[in-house]
């Protein structure tokens, strides 16, 4: 079994001359990652409704000589995730990466109290704008020699926390949404699975948790390295989920 200690080693090599597309690319850990993988030699495709993050992230990558394409996009724009396949396909005829990172808290509230609207927003974002990505992108992603889909899911999948309703039932659905795509693609060389970053400090985790002591918290940073290793054209897991807090992959 191929783990990600093995593969560390070999990424940044890997990733040169490669295509990522990467979502909530603006800020926290979608920031921290695009600008790694254009650091390493990939061109990012950077989604994320902020322009500002966008540009800020333009700005660090075009100062160490990376490359990046700006989206600015409301994942709940789904015909816009449609054309962006299209328009991937005419620029390059593939992706060899998707980090499906962005994703919404929702309201911390008894789930009787959870507003319709709120509730859609939450699985729009956390769970449909990913369903519409693989529509869009798995022929991009078949393309590759190597293709690689890589989801962030949370610990508040197993937790079931009382409040947390909205976030846990759409991190349980694209845990479910994840798995079901890996198994269909097993015989292609395509890899997809799902990344458990754990507590990390990050504007979602100060609004989750607003009486905690950011200062006790790892920065995105630390997840770099096991993210390009779940990236990693030697990686053979498929269809699973790594731990980032343990270091181990689980079903």
């Amino acid at each position: 079994m191929t783990t990600i200690e093995s593969t560390r080693s070999a990424a940044d090599a890997a990733f040169a001359g490669t295509v990522a597309v990467v979502t909530g690319a603006s800020r926290g850990i979608g920031y921290t990652v695009a600008r790694e993988l254009a650091r390493a030699g990939s061109h990012v495709v950077a989604l994320a409704r902020t322009q500002g993050g966008l540009e800020e992230l333009d700005d660090e990558v075009r100062g160490f000589g990376g490359g990046a394409t700006l989206v600015p996009i409301d994942l709940r724009d789904f015909d816009a995730l449609d054309r962006l396949g299209a328009a991937l396909f005419e620029r390059w005829g593939r992706v060899d990466m998707l980090v499906g990172n962005a994703g919404v808290l929702g309201p911390i509230s008894p789930v009787g109290h959870v507003a319709p609207k709120d509730w859609d927003e939450v699985m729009a974002v956390n769970v449909t704008a990913n369903w519409r990505l693989i529509r869009s992108l798995d022929p991009l992603l078949r393309a590759s020699p190597a293709g690689r889909a890589l989801f962030i899911t949370s610990g508040a999948v197993l937790k079931r926390r009382a409040f947390w309703g909205p976030y846990s039932v759409s991190k349980a659905a694209l845990e479910a949404l994840v798995v079901t795509y890996a198994r269909e693609v097993a015989i292609s060389p395509v890899k997809v699975n799902l990344f458990n970053p754990g507590p990390i400090r990050t504007a979602m985790r100060a609004r989750a948790l607003p009486g905690e002591d950011p200062d006790t918290l790892q920065r995105a940073e630390v997840l770099v390295p096991d993210i390009f290793a779940a990236l990693s054209p030697a990686l053979s897991e498929t269809g699973r989920v790594y731990d980032f807090p343990t270091k181990c992959w689980r079903d």
